[in-house]
């Protein structure tokens, strides 16, 4: 069995990040996996990237034409248009005669929703978030346009029915009702519902798959010893933050975490925040607490240790399809605070091995970091935590999901 996984980069990003975990679950089964991406970082020769000088331009032409047709658009959260030529890479994709293509995130030009069609491998798509089937916003927020046909498109700012996001979606209902053996996985069943009630799947087979983890890598480790790598106290509630743009992606939720640590117990003696993925802001917010900014933390070794300093870590996003960060938290035995939208259901128990606020709910939020760090059963929060995932998406149970659904796919085909 050959799989081609394709993703726009190799390890930058959290769908890179999954899809390359999936990719090693795979080898690790003993199955033929390559990787094929836009942008590689790595030195995997498994992975698949622009070997040439001229290849690499061409790659960083095809993500900056991408944006031209979005110009005259104010967006107000992240689109994407599938506009730029992608000089045959559906051509390069069949030339490694794949048995399956398995897509991931293939947004900033790294192919063009007219290109899936001419693929002639059976395809796969794991949602990382809405692009998929909507006109060309990442996440809807509340419009529902997208279990119809999109148009006056709030992310543009478009009061125009036949606008970009109409055109969009009319190009990808096109190119999807010309591909005949094609399956839709929702990482999260928040994300599977979603795609059920597209009108541009909702004649293709949608199952829900997670992402895999290694959890002999993503474990718990000495709680003291995390702390002195980051010179951290060992006296304190650490309470722990992250995410690519921590602080400046709206939809990360710094904003509902800066109002929640305002209303903590306690807060003046006993707790210290951390974050990560940010460094620290011009200006910045007084919680009454040391608050310590790590920057960006590129490998696993930082990622584990941060997550065991911690005694809770709080993802406040306001969309999440199935979250790196909840899972791998979890995965080190450290219980997760969020707010009960998109996939954290998936992964957090309410008040078995977190906390699921009610969705935007500030007073909730608060309460729900304080019963997790003041908790009498804090160890077996921690403990279920560690159970939640090694039962449930250690790659070694995901990734035999996996090769039965391409095992189907391929006989099927």
């Amino acid at each position: 069995m050959k799989v081609l996984i394709v993703n726009f980069s190799d390890v930058e990003g959290g769908a890179a990040r999954a899809a390359n975990r999936l990719h090693q679950s795979l080898l690790k089964e003993q199955i033929d996996s390559k990787m094929f991406v836009l942008e590689k970082s790595s030195n995997n020769f498994t992975v698949i990237g622009p070997k040439t000088n001229k290849q690499k331009i061409i790659a960083k032409i095809q993500s900056l034409l991408n944006t031209w047709p979005l110009k005259k658009h104010k967006r107000i959260a992240p689109f994407s248009a599938s506009f730029s030529p992608t000089f045959n890479i559906s051509k390069r994709i069949n030339n490694l005669n794949p048995d399956v293509v398995h897509l991931h995130w293939i947004n900033a030009g790294m192919l063009r929703v007219e290109d899936l069609k001419k693929i002639k491998a059976p395809l796969v798509w794991s949602l990382h978030d809405m692009w998929a089937f909507t006109g060309g916003c990442h996440y809807s927020n509340k419009c529902e346009l997208y279990k119809l046909k999109c148009g006056k498109c709030e992310v543009l700012q478009s009061g125009k029915e036949n606008d970009i996001s109409r055109k969009i979606f009319n190009r990808k209902l096109k190119t999807y009702n010309k591909i005949s053996n094609f399956t839709i996985i929702g990482l999260s069943k928040w994300l599977e519902s979603c795609a059920k009630s597209s009108t541009l799947f909702k004649n293709k087979k949608v199952v829900n798959l997670p992402n895999p983890i290694d959890t002999s890598v993503f474990k718990k480790i000495d709680k003291e010893k995390s702390r002195e790598l980051f010179n951290l106290p060992s006296n304190k509630k650490l309470i722990l933050f992250g995410a690519m743009s921590a602080t400046s992606d709206v939809r990360k939720g710094y904003k509902e975490l800066c109002q929640a640590l305002s209303k903590l117990e306690n807060k003046d003696q006993d707790i210290e925040l951390l974050v990560f993925g940010s460094d620290k802001p011009q200006k910045t917010q007084e919680f009454g607490f040391k608050t310590h900014y790590l920057g960006q933390l590129k490998d696993s070794v930082s990622l584990i240790a941060l997550y065991n300093a911690a005694d809770v870590m709080v993802v406040p996003s306001l969309q999440e399809n199935l979250s790196n960060v909840i899972m791998e938290s979890l995965s080190c035995s450290t219980p997760v605070v969020g707010f009960n939208i998109g996939g954290n259901s998936d992964l957090i128990d309410h008040k078995k091995n977190g906390y699921l606020a009610s969705p935007f709910n500030i007073e909730d939020l608060a309460k729900g970091i304080n019963w997790v760090i003041s908790n009498n059963n804090y160890n077996t929060l921690c403990s279920n935590a560690r159970t939640k995932i090694t039962q449930n998406f250690d790659y070694k149970i995901v990734s035999k999901q996996y090769i039965e659904l391409y095992s189907s796919i391929i006989e099927n085909n």
